[in-house]
């Protein structure tokens, strides 16, 4: 696999990791500003995770 995949592949992990912690914040019990700053947050890791992918996807088949 080369260097150039393997790190998109750690940053998709990484921005995932933050993702999840987004969502821990949005399935906890209602605070509405750190459910608004999580969710803008999220929507944002989720952009960037979209990228990722399709950067991955761009490299597999080069």
């Amino acid at each position: 696999m080369s260097e150039r995949l393997e790190t998109l592949k750690k940053a998709r992990e990484r921005m995932t990791e933050d993702r999840d912690a987004f969502a821990k914040i949005l399935a906890a019990p209602f605070d509405r500003d750190k459910a608004e700053r999580a969710r803008a947050k999220f929507v944002e890791t989720q952009v960037l995770i979209d990228a990722l992918d399709r950067a991955i996807a761009g490299e597999q088949t080069s």
